[in-house]
């Protein structure tokens, strides 16, 4: 009995930790979008998170919502110069998140400030 406890709590705890491994280390998607930074706030009850949002588009038609880690410092303190500036981020898309990492499925990686096509001379 003792032998089938362990073996059953050692392979939930392997597949437990398989799936985080899965969930962390596997993007779904990598790419790349731009447009002005209308939103980015540190939000929260219980465990705080960054989340931003870019407006792609005249007048927010178009809306990327996206989540920033933690130990994305440099990151972090590029968004909140470019408040208000047009960016260009590279993120990426992973199959599920949860609650300490952010609210989206979307995290920044890096940021740009970039020149609106929009404004242009």
């Amino acid at each position: 009995m003792k032998k089938f406890v362990f073996l059953f709590i050692s392979i939930v705890l392997l597949g437990v930790s398989a799936y985080f491994a899965f969930v962390y280390y596997v993007p779904f998607s990598e790419g790349y979008r731009s447009g002005e930074l209308i939103k980015f706030s540190r939000k929260g009850v219980l465990v705080k998170t960054w989340e931003g949002e870019i407006s792609q588009g005249i007048s927010g038609a178009q809306i990327f919502q996206f989540s920033v880690q933690d130990n994305k410092k440099e990151v972090i303190e590029k968004l909140k110069e470019y408040q208000g500036q047009y960016v260009k981020v590279t993120y990426q898309e992973r199959y599920t998140t949860f609650f300490w990492w952010g609210d989206t499925k979307h995290f920044i990686t890096e940021v740009v400030k970039e020149t609106s096509p929009h404004f242009r001379k």
